[in-house]
């Protein structure tokens, strides 16, 4: 099993800038790939970013390209998800998950274990 625990959500105005951490406990060689979904109240969960472990190839929701950044620290079993130029609309719960090999990076479905979620609120 892997234990992730996501922190560093917070409040933010427009504009500014907040990183969210997760950190990953247990089964640490079953990490293939590492994921960052949102939910807002009233939505679906939604792919924001994913990395492969192994390589560090980076994928991004069309919403979040070009503003937020997923980088790892390999020693500290961590990923980061680095949120630039927020907007109102990336008020959501933020969670991090794991998921096996699969080139599926994009789809909850995939992954298989979930972190509780971390409150991100931008206000206008």
């Amino acid at each position: 099993q892997v234990q992730l625990v996501e922190s560093g959500g917070g409040l933010m105005q427009a504009g500014g800038s907040l990183r969210l951490s997760c950190a990953a406990s247990g089964n640490i060689v079953s990490i293939n790939i590492m994921g960052w979904f949102r939910q807002a109240p009233g939505t679906e969960r939604e792919f924001v970013a994913a990395m492969r472990w192994s390589g560090g190839r980076t994928t991004y929701a069309d919403s979040v390209k070009d503003r937020f950044i997923i980088s790892r620290d390999n020693v500290k079993n961590t990923v980061y998800l680095q949120m630039n130029s927020l907007k109102p609309e990336d008020t959501a719960v933020y969670y991090c998950a794991q998921a096996g090999p699969t080139t599926r990076m994009t789809e909850p479905r995939m992954y298989v274990y979930w972190g509780h979620g971390t409150q991100v609120t931008v206000s206008s």
